[in-house]
């Protein structure tokens, strides 16, 4: 299976049809949230319609609450939520641990861990995830040098043969935790994006485009 990894649009979309042009054939798409720059949530059914299917989505924490709803009514939500497809189970979960700004889509750790944790439960096989969030220490570094990821991902973060994230402009690429690759595809209103290969034993492969 091949994917487009696209994040952090922020209502942006004009710069679709090139990454599009980039990607070239897919199996779907797996967008890690801010389709939005604090809604309205209708405003990313345009983003949503321009997009490979199945769309496996997850908010941003700059995306309202309410987007979960529209993404359900396009049979593309992901958010605490997980599918399997070709013998890989794909798990959301959106918004952001917290942040100093108060934005819209925020959660606490413990109820990232949690929903992890219920959503791994009965899993068999390789799995995954696809966040706003990073996890804490990889790919979630802020230009004075912080590190601002979510420590309940990247304590889960071992069971997942790959993590999809965004949410920190600024770190762009692909890396290694542990045996788990994590990759930031970069702001997709600038023309970002990366393409995961994986197929039902787990094996992964990922490029920036």
């Amino acid at each position: 299976m091949r994917f487009l990894a696209v994040t952090d649009f922020h209502s942006v979309y004009d710069l679709v049809p090139e990454i599009l042009g980039k990607a070239g054939a897919v199996d779907g798409t797996l967008l890690a949230g801010d389709l939005t720059e604090f809604g309205p949530s209708e405003k990313a059914k345009e983003l949503i319609d321009m997009l490979p299917r199945p769309i496996l989505a997850v908010p941003g924490n700059c995306d309202p609450r309410d987007i979960v709803d529209l993404l359900r009514r396009e049979d593309a939500n992901l958010h605490e939520n997980k599918i399997r497809l070709g013998g890989v189970t794909f798990i959301g979960v959106g918004g952001s641990n917290p942040t100093p700004f108060g934005t819209p889509f925020e959660l606490q750790e413990a109820e990232i861990k949690s929903a992890l944790e219920r959503l791994l439960n009965d899993v068999k096989g390789p799995a995954i995830l696809i966040s706003h969030a990073p996890p804490k220490g990889c790919r979630d570094r802020i230009p004075s040098g912080a590190h601002v990821g979510s420590e309940a991902i990247a304590q889960m973060g071992s069971r997942f043969k790959a993590i999809v994230c965004g949410h920190i402009h600024e770190d762009r690429g692909v890396s290694r935790m542990g045996e788990t690759i994590v990759v930031n595809p970069g702001v997709a209103s600038a023309g970002n994006a990366a393409l995961l290969e994986a197929d039902e034993s787990g094996n992964v492969k990922v490029e920036l485009i």
